[in-house]
């Protein structure tokens, strides 16, 4: 009796750890932010009104939906969504036809080269992500080095514009998400059985139609699961816009960064959060699903 009270004491214990640190770490900052967003901007420290107040026996709750209107008449916010999901989408989508290739290699080669690959692929993550930002201003600069290059090369005669514009927001978003694209693509496809491109071909197939209709079928949640580590931290992205990005370059983090602190409006800020974050539920809800049917299948 005693072993077995143990050992659903250490159950508990085991499931109780993630959600503790779910609920310190994600449940209860969103509740403040939540809370922030239905006060009102003031001229205070912290600057926002209290939406709960206790006065004379009676506890008042004012609750303000204006920033939520507000976000909704104001098109600079809108676009700043559409912005964010436009570039994460293109990024995703770069990043996928850019690292299946890739992992599909790791996952072919020798067992000991896979390794040294992989580690090739994790090392640049590595290094602080302002650092690695900092040297594609370098790269792409009007006087840097790729710049330098083409002109080296005799395919340019001016300078190119690449720096500040929605292209080089593009290329370093795709240089630091494609590691989060290929780790799991490559833990799905080094699982597939070699055997199965090995019956198509006896059977009279092409290499590429037993690629399209087995390999690409079996690694859709390797697919999935890269889309989504890439897709939803890049629509908050701030760095990378900020620093490679023209004034013309819209994501909601750069926005977000704005109404805290130039604007120093919370309330509207942590609106344009919360509407973020219901934005992203739509992606991860829909992963979970596919996993949940993957899941149901397998028993």
């Amino acid at each position: 009796m005693s072993r077995r009270l143990a050992l659903n004491n250490g159950r508990r214990l085991v499931i109780g750890i993630p959600f503790l640190w779910l609920f310190l770490f994600f449940l209860l900052p969103f509740a403040i932010v939540l809370k922030i967003s239905f006060s009102e901007a003031d001229v205070a420290i912290p600057p926002y009104t209290e939406i709960f107040s206790y006065a004379e026996q009676q506890l008042k709750v004012l609750i303000n939906l204006g920033n939520y209107i507000f976000l909704s008449e104001d098109e600079l916010y809108l676009a700043a969504y559409l912005g964010s999901l436009k570039i994460a989408f293109f990024s995703t989508l770069l990043c996928l036809l850019i690292g299946y290739p890739m992992a599909y290699a790791i996952a072919r080669a020798r067992k000991d080269l896979q390794t040294v690959l992989l580690l090739l692929i994790m090392m640049p993550t590595w290094t602080a992500i302002l650092i690695r930002v900092y040297a594609w201003m370098g790269i792409l600069s009007s006087n840097g080095i790729l710049n330098g290059l083409l002109q080296g090369l005799g395919l340019i005669d001016a300078p190119l514009q690449i720096l500040n514009t929605d292209a080089a927001v593009y290329i370093g978003v795709v240089y630091s998400y494609l590691p989060f694209m290929i780790l799991p693509l490559y833990a799905n496809l080094v699982k597939h059985d070699p055997s199965l491109l090995e019956a198509a071909s006896d059977l009279g197939a092409r290499n590429l139609t037993s690629f399209w209709k087995i390999t690409v079928p079996l690694s859709k949640n390797g697919i999935i699961a890269g889309c989504m580590l890439v897709f939803i931290p890049v629509v908050g992205e701030f760095v990378i816009p900020e620093l490679l990005g023209g004034p013309e370059t819209l994501m909601i983090g750069k926005v977000l960064w704005q109404e805290f602190f130039n604007n120093r409006d919370w309330p509207v800020a942590s609106a344009l959060a919360v509407v973020m974050l219901a934005i992203l539920l739509v992606p991860i809800i829909l992963f979970n699903r596919n996993q949940a049917k993957e899941l149901e299948g397998k028993l």
